[in-house]
């Protein structure tokens, strides 16, 4: 725990026992425990705001290849090609 140990975390309390007194100890105990409760909670929202919004854009980014990839197979069959206009030139000349 932050690299204090036993001894030093009694001679914290103790010292805060004699600055604070022993009736206000357990209220600014009982305060920084909640204290650190929300702080613990803003952190968890946070972190959950995150992993949304780069689910978000994986979704997004999935969204815009479909879409490009629709776009090309729409050009691609709007578009006739000279393959078609071959054979089809070729089928008109037989005819003749």
């Amino acid at each position: 725990m932050f690299g204090i140990g036993m001894p030093e975390v009694l001679l914290i309390l103790a010292v805060a026992l004699i600055v604070i007194g022993p009736k206000k100890l357990p209220d600014l105990a009982k305060s920084l425990g909640r204290a650190i409760g929300e702080f613990k909670k803003a952190t968890h929202e946070f972190k959950e705001s995150i992993d949304i919004n780069s689910d978000l854009k994986d979704v997004k980014d999935t969204f815009e290849d479909m879409n490009e990839n629709i776009k090309e197979a729409v050009d691609d069959v709007s578009a006739p090609s000279n393959d078609k206009k071959e054979v089809k030139n070729e089928a008109e000349g037989s005819l003749k």
